[in-house]
């Protein structure tokens, strides 16, 4: 046996409204109804197929995109590393002609000392020139020479070469 226990209410009896309610128009009878048969049912897809058909160009777009993006960064990186090569060998490209433009600068400055010019005049077989006279302008505009001119003095000699070391003589 169960130690609860449950009470019992009696419901209160309904009773009528204690105002009777007027009726002014009868009531409208209701109306007839009938079972109505249903439609001819059309064929119907299988809801997978559907589903499956109208997913098929999506996944297709997603693919190609990704097959797109794929190739376009292949693209990029190919192009990217070809101007990082031309890049580089410009570089060293500049490397080398700074360098060459710092040979030649050094060369101009080696050959611009006196003692340089002097050897480069001897080699060339210039002789030094003797004391210099000078054409002036008078204050009556006649030219007056100042100075007095003197012949350059006959350069030496050249070394003879021995034959041995001499070039042929008839050409070819």
């Amino acid at each position: 046996m169960s130690t609860r226990a449950t009470a019992r209410v009696a419901a209160a009896p309904r009773t009528a409204p204690s105002r009777p309610v007027p009726r002014t128009a009868p009531r409208p009878s209701r109306p007839q109804l009938s079972v109505v048969a249903p439609p001819a049912a059309r064929p119907r897809r299988s809801p997978r197929r559907s589903l499956r058909s109208r997913r098929a160009p999506f996944v297709l777009l997603v693919v190609a995109l990704l097959a797109g993006t794929t190739l376009g960064l292949l693209v990029l990186n190919t192009a990217i590393a070809v101007d990082s090569l031309e890049a580089s060998r410009l570089r060293a490209e500049n490397t080398s002609r700074a360098q060459e433009v710092q040979r030649l600068e050094q060369q101009v400055i080696d050959g611009n000392t006196p003692a340089a010019i002097a050897q480069a005049a001897i080699e060339a077989r210039l002789v030094p020139a003797g004391p210099a006279a000078y054409l002036v302008l008078g204050p009556d505009g006649a030219p007056v020479l100042r100075g007095e001119p003197v012949p350059a003095e006959a350069p030496p000699a050249p070394a003879e070469v021995p034959p041995a070391a001499a070039p042929p003589a008839g050409g070819n």
